[in-house]
């Protein structure tokens, strides 16, 4: 069974810390080294100097300091939190993405509770393990897909706010109801992987999870399209220029489009003609620009991958190639923390 329980969350107190928009930053994983510098310098207490800090003893350092001057403090009682996400997508579509927010136990994927959909790589689950053991704190959220459905009326006034994310302390009642609503679940893992991972090598039970329930409208799977420096063994039937609805994956070059075949996932159909020199982007027209420029040889257009696909990939054990998914908009890191005590 899936188990789920409330938390005693730690957090920014905007009377010490500053205003949390100055706070907040993407997941680790997708902050360049510009970015990072650019969020060092918003604020002193910017979460990056936790999630991306030269090294895990400087985090580990600022993480106590911040709790003991006050800029972080741990809520006096456990909970449960509902997360709504207002976004415009790449296709410039306004949705809006909810979920809750719990503490989750690690299970190994074989026992068939959290099912992973993608391949991991050793170097950033090696950098996640040396931080958390050193903050002994779940930092950032991980992304969990439920196949389920909720609804939560009569929230009142948000106790937390940020940009697009808008968050409510859910009662005790609630949070039971939803530990039981849990209990037959499987879940998987939308995006974290490798922090997921990194939970089970560390040893540790509990991490910090956003749950979110397949069946609503805000949840959408957008494409990531490749760029190639080499097409290796890819070749297809050239078409014109496709519109917004590609007819299967397509191979660009040469200012030509090709129509690729293949069974399987658009990914794994371009994953086994062995392109080399692999970058990936979610906006189509970078793609072809970046060949045009003459920057790259060819680019790989892919169509998104459909939610009943992941769960059928995950639910018979297989993995999909490496950014076969795009779940947007990533969750945001620095509204909850999780301590492991």
């Amino acid at each position: 069974m899936a188990v789920v329980r409330s938390f005693r969350a730690l957090r920014y107190d905007p009377a010490v810390a500053g205003p949390l928009e100055t706070l907040v930053a993407p997941p680790f994983d997708v902050i360049g080294p510009e970015q990072r510098d650019e969020l060092r310098g918003r604020s002193q207490y910017n979460v990056v100097h936790l999630t991306l800090p030269n090294s895990e003893d400087e985090a580990a350092a600022n993480l106590a300091d911040w709790t003991e001057q006050g800029v972080l403090v741990r809520d006096p009682e456990p909970s449960c939190w509902w997360l709504a996400q207002e976004y415009v997508g790449p296709d410039g579509v306004a949705r809006r993405r909810k979920g809750f927010v719990a503490a989750l136990r690690a299970e190994p994927y074989e026992n068939r509770i959290v099912l992973p959909h993608e391949r991991t790589h050793a170097g950033p689950k090696e950098d996640r393990l040396r931080l958390l053991r050193a903050t002994r704190t779940q930092l950032e959220p991980l992304f969990f897909l439920w196949d389920g459905t909720i609804e939560v009326d009569g929230l009142g006034e948000p106790d937390l706010q940020s940009g697009g994310d808008t968050l409510w302390r859910l009662d005790a009642e609630f949070s039971d109801a939803l530990a039981d609503e849990l209990r037959d679940a499987q879940l998987l893992i939308a995006d974290g992987h490798h922090r997921y991972e990194t939970t089970l090598a560390s040893g540790e039970s509990w991490l910090l999870a956003v749950i979110v329930p397949t069946g609503q409208e805000g949840l959408t799977i957008f494409p990531t399209h490749r760029v190639a420096q080499g097409a290796g063994t890819a070749a297809g039937t050239p078409i014109e220029p496709p519109g917004d609805d590609l007819p299967g994956p397509v191979l660009y070059h040469g200012g030509r489009y090709e129509l690729l075949a293949g069974l399987g996932l658009d990914s794994e159909v371009v994953e086994r003609a062995a392109p080399s020199g692999v970058t990936y982007t979610p906006q189509r027209e970078e793609a072809v620009a970046t060949v045009d420029r003459g920057e790259a040889e060819a680019a790989f257009l892919l169509r998104p991958t459909r939610i009943e696909d992941v769960w059928a990939v995950a639910q018979r054990g297989d993995v999909m190639p490496q950014k076969s998914t795009f779940f947007y908009p990533k969750l945001t890191s620095g509204l909850l923390f999780l301590p492991l005590d």
